[in-house]
């Protein structure tokens, strides 16, 4: 934990960061923080064809958009998926120490399509 929350600040420190926490025994869950500036998006991958975005907390309107980095690319959300960045890690650290994401709000799933590979 001691290296996760080093990172994180360092990240942080420099504005936005995504970071992934899985348990190191099993593939899923598998919990993202992304983030820039103060506000941040919570995902929850729980399988292979199955995601969800935290509720957003108000922090941002749900009308206004927000762009945080998602792997290497600035990706929009409403405001109805933003969080304070302090209360997404909060989140994350819950989920390191009991590997369950269902208490921490309300989730909502995403429906995944299938790419187009031809």
């Amino acid at each position: 934990m001691a290296d996760l929350a080093d990172r994180f600040n360092e990240l942080r420190s420099r504005g936005q960061g995504y970071v992934e926490v899985r348990s190191p025994s099993r593939q899923f869950p598998v919990l993202s923080l992304a983030f820039r500036d103060d506000h941040a998006v919570v995902h929850l991958m729980s399988g292979t064809e199955r995601m969800s975005l935290l509720a957003g907390d108000g922090s941002v309107s749900s009308g206004a958009e927000v762009e945080v980095p998602i792997m290497d690319d600035l990706t929009a959300f409403t405001g109805d998926f933003v969080l304070d960045v302090d209360r997404a890690w909060d989140v994350l650290h819950s989920f390191t120490q009991t590997r369950a994401a269902d208490f921490v709000g309300e989730w909502r799933e995403l429906e995944l399509k299938a790419r187009d590979t031809t």
